[in-house]
């Protein structure tokens, strides 16, 4: 997060900070420029001195004077803080609703919206859950990024600095095999009857998921969820690009499994239909990649062959079969089921 932190200093917060919180002392001559004044260290206070070190030497972002024109000079661990926040919450908030609308648009199949368990307003409660719980889970993120950012994790620039050339390709499955694995059990103990309704339930809420259902958490399930991707850059070697990519790819993983999209007939990736078995029968399908440990886990359940045949995933008695065993599970989890569906009759594609 470094290289990012960088760019919205450069671009943004640098002026930001500039004018809220301006330096009470120059800190540099006048009309000097940005490389001169890192050669004139005496032009600043030797107790708020700051010096501009590129976050990688493949990508950097220059400073403007505005860097040197805030009390809260870069390394300022608040200021960092409060940046990081400000970006994990309006990335989060920019990624979720560009991939979540432009699968609703292109891939999501508004049939769904027929189905007997597709909920009342159901989007607007989704996009309002979402909301809710991007800044609270954006808090206690927060930490790991100001701890990777200040050199405590094990992520790398250069491949001189990683364990080989070899490591920048196998981090990518290893990193996905270690939050697979995690992920399945905290998912599968969010279901436990002692956490389930008071952090789990909500995300439940939605039967017959959209998009927008994606990031729809409640805070503390998405924050327990995502620990596995902050923990393992502070146990194994990440190149910090790789990182910012696989963050990226993690979030567009959750809107694809919840776009309705059954193409992954595959006993192996946990797709779509995956999901979509353990959103109607909630006591299936807890991993988040993969099949792998659902297996190893006696937890799997095959999505059933109709989902795959597209003039029969949305016929009626396909709908009434998932309805009637979904009933049943909600009891067994949840003891009554209080959610508001649709009305019965016919409804218009939205």
């Amino acid at each position: 997060m470094d290289v990012v932190l960088e760019g919205f200093d450069t671009f943004l917060f640098d002026r930001l900070y500039a004018a809220a919180l301006p330096t009470q002392t120059p800190r540099f001559y006048p009309n000097s420029t940005v490389s001169s004044m890192r050669e004139m260290p005496t032009a600043y206070p030797s107790s708020t001195t700051w010096y501009f070190q590129p976050a990688s030497q493949y990508l950097s972002f220059k400073p403007s004077q505005y860097a040197y024109m805030s009390q809260w000079t870069r390394d300022d661990w608040k200021r960092q803080a409060l940046s990081l926040y400000i970006i994990t919450w309006l990335f989060g908030l920019v990624v979720y609703y560009t991939f979540a609308t432009l699968s609703y648009i292109f891939i999501f199949d508004k049939n769904t919206f027929n189905h007997p368990k597709y909920l009342k307003n159901q989007i607007r409660q989704e996009i309002a859950q979402t909301n809710r719980s991007l800044p609270v889970m954006a808090i206690f993120t927060v930490p790991f990024f100001l701890a990777e950012v200040r050199g405590y994790s094990k992520m790398y620039d250069a491949t001189s600095e990683g364990p080989g050339l070899w490591y920048n390709y196998l981090q990518f499955p290893f990193f996905i095999l270690f939050t697979d694995f995690f992920i399945y059990w905290i998912h599968r103990g969010l279901h436990h009857r002692s956490v389930y309704k008071f952090l789990h339930k909500p995300h439940h809420k939605w039967i017959m998921p959209t998009p927008y259902a994606s990031h729809a958490f409640h805070p503390m399930d998405g924050y327990a969820q995502s620990l596995p991707y902050h923990i393992f850059p502070f146990l194994f070697p990440l190149n910090k690009f790789a990182y910012v990519f696989l963050f990226i790819f993690v979030n567009v993983w959750t809107v694809i499994i919840h776009d309705g999209e059954y193409v992954a007939n595959s006993p192996i990736i946990n797709g779509a239909a995956c999901h979509t078995m353990h959103h109607l029968y909630f006591r299936f399908n807890y991993g988040q990649y993969t099949t792998l440990w659902d297996r190893l886990g006696g937890s799997y359940r095959q999505p059933n062959e109709e989902l795959f045949q597209k003039e029969l995933k949305m016929s009626k008695a396909e709908w009434e079969k998932q309805a009637r065993e979904m009933e049943k599970m909600v009891v067994q989890e949840e003891g009554k089921d209080d959610r508001t569906y649709e009305p019965d009759e016919p409804k218009k594609l939205r």
